[in-house]
């Protein structure tokens, strides 16, 4: 659930904090007041796309915040993101800065925006005003009766792991079947390229540090023995060697710790020193007697080094690349020369994988179509709730053509629809009426919402509907029947809602005002939420418009009480 909008010098907001509670919450206020401002900095939050355009005239950038209740899915997905779950609330905050840069956090955590797009889908949902059906596509119309049935389920997975293994076969198989020239061509380059791999004898994915070492001390011989000599002679072999001076002192101590038990740690500490001398000048020792001063072997080392830097320009950054393409040509040049036995095998493979694909694709267009008649009824009615007469129907064909298959299946999903009675069906997207688009959506939302929490044993879900001005075109019986529906829908989840319309108005839990003033020369927006008696006085100026009567009070003293008894439609 969100719990509270911050907007900092964000359009014409420069500090707008608005708070919101459970059920269904309604913002309202005159025409230019700036109501879809505040959605439009929501949709920032959960990723969408920023302008420094929103940064307010005089300000250096735009600031928007927000409050959410965690939910386990959130939970997992910033954990997913290496950020720390602090409290049972997630904290979101993104700045737009005047030269276009901006800047997320999650938690007061540094993040991206690709974290807050992850995010969204567990939080919010919006409805914008632009998200018309007009531009209701197929892959929509597809994804809104997949969340029906419940997407997510093995027979999706089914359908896009099978498309996986034959995709791959197809490809293999085209690759192999490509033109004789080009296999000939490729095959003249991967022999050139196998050969000097192989040739070159690399030894180890690291033969490049090792050499690279050796030729550092080769390089450095002379003064690596005198500094390894010299430490040998302070330690172990000199006059006055620390080894020598030490065994001296161990001997005292010793003696002091044969009448005093006090001194017995101290001998064990000073035996420990002396032994840890001796290993250091017996490794300084090996190391000054390894030391091979060849100027010849330091030619043989920056040659092979020359050698390797051509590999690695040629087929990779690392040895460990130039071995891998290595293995890739040889591997590839196996394949021609076993080509006809390989096409065989591709072949045999790309049919089973044919028959499974087809086999979970039809498994899937099975239940697509059960759910379908399902949506259908539901969808119909809820529709016909919201004041029209119509018949609606979701149209589930499918094309078995190779052509035709995706990831997600091989069916086409249609929304058809007849708004008037003795109309044929048309698909949805040609419904000319706002009014009736916009009941429509409201209808399919609340129609899917309801099938996926009965699929999550009815338990609420947490996620937050956000529908910017669903009310545009529509009035009078059909106003208040979308009103009992927004007011059915914030039963199972959290609701917000723009709206111009008291009918709608007169149904909310939580009622905020935006207004817009004018203070030293400067625009500002702000929000308010209302008392009982404000929520009566916003009613009624919507009703009556600048100027509140008696009659229009009384009118919207009515309308809230109606509203508060209403049966949900």
């Amino acid at each position: 659930m969100l719990l509270e909008l911050r907007a900092e010098n964000y359009a014409v907001m420069d500090h707008a904090v608005a708070g919101f509670g459970p059920g269904l919450n309604l913002l309202t206020g005159e025409t230019g007041a700036g109501k879809s401002i505040l959605i439009d900095a929501l949709a920032l939050l959960m990723g969408g796309k920023a302008s420094s355009d929103v940064v307010r005239h005089g300000a250096e950038k735009a600031v928007v915040s927000c409050v959410f209740e965690a939910t386990p899915g959130a939970e997992a997905l910033l954990e997913e993101n290496g950020i720390d779950i602090e409290s049972d609330e997630i904290l979101l905050r993104r700045e737009i800065a005047l030269n276009g840069k901006g800047r997320v956090w999650v938690n007061n955590q540094p993040a991206t925006v690709a974290v807050l797009r992850q995010l969204a889908p567990e939080l919010a949902l919006i409805h914008a005003q632009s998200d018309t059906l007009a531009a209701f596509d197929q892959a929509q119309q597809r994804g809104l009766l997949d969340r029906y049935l419940g997407e997510g389920g093995s027979v999706f997975s089914d359908v896009s792991a099978a498309y996986a293994t034959w995709n791959e076969a197809s490809s293999r198989l085209r690759e192999l079947e490509g033109d004789e020239q080009d296999r000939l061509r490729s095959a003249d380059l991967w022999s050139f390229q196998a050969k000097e791999i192989e040739d070159a004898g690399l030894t180890s994915p690291d033969e490049d540090t090792a050499l690279e070492t050796e030729k550092r001390v080769l390089a450095n011989s002379e003064k690596l023995y005198s500094c390894a000599m010299t430490a040998l002679d302070l330690l172990y072999e000199g006059e006055g060697a620390a080894a020598s001076k030490l065994g001296a002192a161990l001997r005292q101590v010793e003696e002091l710790a044969r009448f005093d038990v006090r001194f017995a740690d101290s001998v064990q500490q000073l035996a420990g020193a002396k032994a840890s001398v001796e290993d250091v000048g017996a490794l300084v020792r090996d190391y000054a007697d390894g030391i091979n001063a060849s100027p010849q072997r330091l030619e043989e080392i920056e040659d092979r080094l020359a050698l390797l830097d051509r590999l690695k320009r040629k087929y990779g950054r690392t040895l460990a690349e130039v071995i891998a393409h290595g293995e890739e040509v040889t591997r590839k040049l196996g394949e021609i020369e076993n080509r006809d036995e390989l096409v065989k095998q591709i072949r045999k493979q790309l049919e089973a994988a044919a028959l499974e694909y087809r086999l979970a694709a039809g498994r899937l267009t099975a239940e697509r179509k059960s759910a379908a008649a399902r949506l259908e009824k539901v969808a119909e009615k809820q529709i016909n709730d919201l004041a029209m007469k119509v018949r609606f129907e979701v149209k589930v064909t499918w094309e078995e053509d190779e052509g035709a298959w995706t990831a997600h299946g091989w069916d086409n999903i249609s929304f058809l629809i007849a708004t008037n009675v003795g109309a044929p069906l048309a698909p949805l997207t040609e419904i000319a009426s706002g009014g009736e688009m916009s009941r429509v959506m409201l209808a399919l939302k609340v129609s899917v919402e309801d099938g996926v929490s009965k699929l999550r044993k009815k338990m609420p879900l947490p996620r937050t509907l956000i529908f910017d001005e669903i009310d545009i075109g529509i009035g009078g019986r059909a106003a208040e029947a979308v009103g009992r529906k927004l007011k059915q829908l914030s039963k199972g989840q959290q609701v917000l809602c723009i709206t111009h319309l008291p009918q709608i108005a007169a149904f909310a839990d939580t009622h905020l005002v935006i207004e817009k003033t004018v203070k030293a020369g400067k625009t500002r927006t702000g929000v308010r939420e209302t008392t009982r008696e404000e929520r009566v006085d916003e009613i009624a100026r919507m009703l009556s418009g600048a100027t509140i009567t008696e009659a229009s009070r009384k009118n919207a003293e009515q309308m809230i009480g109606e509203a508060e008894v209403a049966e949900p439609v």
